[in-house]
């Protein structure tokens, strides 16, 4: 494939992309209290696809109240009364020619109930490395069949607002994350042990969206591995992918990573430990004069971003590739035309999705085929990741005192 036919039209589950980009789900923090889209977040969205890309994935979309982030602004979609606010966002998406997707989530262990209201869940009583004030509540199997009901209804409700596809949030340690992980799934009955029944969950959810409305496009964003002991290894996000393909889902993303492992899921040379001091749950209340302490003392103990900070994704969505006739997606490190064509190239890969890259340049793809452009200017600081639990999404451009 030459750099050019990166820009040619291709499908995913019978939904027609322009190209090959997609934009990653990213939280945005540009939700009501309710949980419906704003103007702005209406604004990005139009943004995007005026700026070219394929199809743009929302930020995680809370399936029940229960499951919602930690990070404010989430988008909600666990009532109908949302439908018309989310309509209207999709057809001024559709109106500049580029598919919208939601993705589903619920964040499982990773929040905390002084933002639910609620006592945190898992498919097991083991406390979050991260979120770690409570000890999780062990879900039953009523409430397991409660959440599998939630993800069917909002993949409906996503249909009725004129989605042309949803995407279920199996990565980053979130709540279907946790099912499929041995670390946080230490359950013995047919929802726990062997990797069929920890994919239970998942098989049900589709199962149930297939009986519930139809023929309807399910993507699925997965991790390849992770670093946390008896976490997920390429070898069984390898058999996840089959698993999906055989259920019926539409595409599998590959990325990587947990909350609990720092900059593991967006990489880069150094943590914002001003940033985190700033806005982070765990230190934004600690006394002014003790923070330049911490400020020393964090670097230190702070987890280290993982190398490489390119591309980091890539050899594992080979192998899945290899493994599965459903288009494959990778996301991760991918800030240059060179790197995307590269991907699809070697087969790595059908389709690449970013997120930094557009949140700095959301017309980073028209500047790419139009040649006034070969790399993102995003710098990998991750202010971004950080501030977000305080301020909507934006590139801060590497210090907190861009204005």
């Amino acid at each position: 494939m030459q750099s050019s036919e990166i820009f040619n039209a291709a499908r995913i589950g019978g939904i027609a992309l322009r190209n090959r980009f997609i934009r990653s789900a990213t939280h945005e923090g540009m939700a009501s209290a309710e949980g419906a889209p704003t103007e702005s977040l209406e604004k990005l969205y139009v943004r995007l696809a005026k700026g070219g890309v394929g199809a743009n994935v929302t930020g995680y979309a809370g399936v029940m109240q229960q499951g919602k982030s930690n990070f404010p602004g989430m988008l909600m979609i666990d009532d109908d009364a949302l439908i018309p606010a989310y309509r209207k966002v999709v057809e001024a998406t559709h109106r500049e020619g580029a598919p919208l997707i939601m993705q589903l989530a619920h964040c499982g262990r990773q929040t905390r109930s002084a933002v639910t209201g609620m006592r945190t869940v898992a498919p097991s009583a083991v406390r979050d490395p991260y979120y770690s004030e409570e000890v999780p509540h062990e879900l039953t199997e009523n409430e397991i069949k409660a959440i599998i009901d939630s993800f069917v209804k909002a993949a409906g409700r996503a249909k009725a607002s004129g989605f042309d596809a949803v995407q279920l949030h199996m990565a980053h340690g979130y709540l279907l994350a946790q099912f499929l992980s041995p670390n946080a799934n230490r359950r013995r009955d047919r929802w726990g042990g062997s990797l069929e029944n920890r994919f239970r969950i998942v098989s049900e959810i589709l199962a149930g969206i297939a009986r519930s409305i139809g023929d309807y496009p399910v993507l699925a964003k997965i991790n390849g591995y992770d670093g946390m002991t008896g976490g997920m290894r390429p070898e069984e996000a390898v058999k996840v992918a089959m698993m999906l393909e055989a259920a019926g889902c539409s595409a599998v993303e590959v990325s990587s990573g947990t909350i609990a492992e720092g900059l593991s899921i967006m990489r880069g040379e150094r943590v914002p430990i001003d940033a985190v001091l700033a806005v982070n749950f765990k230190f934004a209340s600690i006394p002014k004069p003790l923070k330049p302490l911490l400020s020393r003392m964090l670097p230190v103990f702070a987890p280290k971003s993982p190398k490489p900070l390119r591309g980091y994704n890539l050899d594992v969505a080979r192998v899945i590739k290899s493994a599965v006739s459903i288009p494959v997606i990778v996301v991760g490190g991918i800030h240059t035309l060179a790197e995307a064509t590269e991907a699809i190239v070697n087969g790595s890969a059908d389709f690449v999705s970013m997120s930094r890259p557009f949140i700095i340049e959301p017309a980073l793809v028209k500047r790419y085929e139009e040649g006034r452009q070969e790399a993102s200017r995003c710098t990998m600081c991750n202010y971004c990741t950080i501030m977000v639990e305080k301020e909507p999404l934006r590139c801060w451009n590497g210090r907190l005192a861009n204005g």
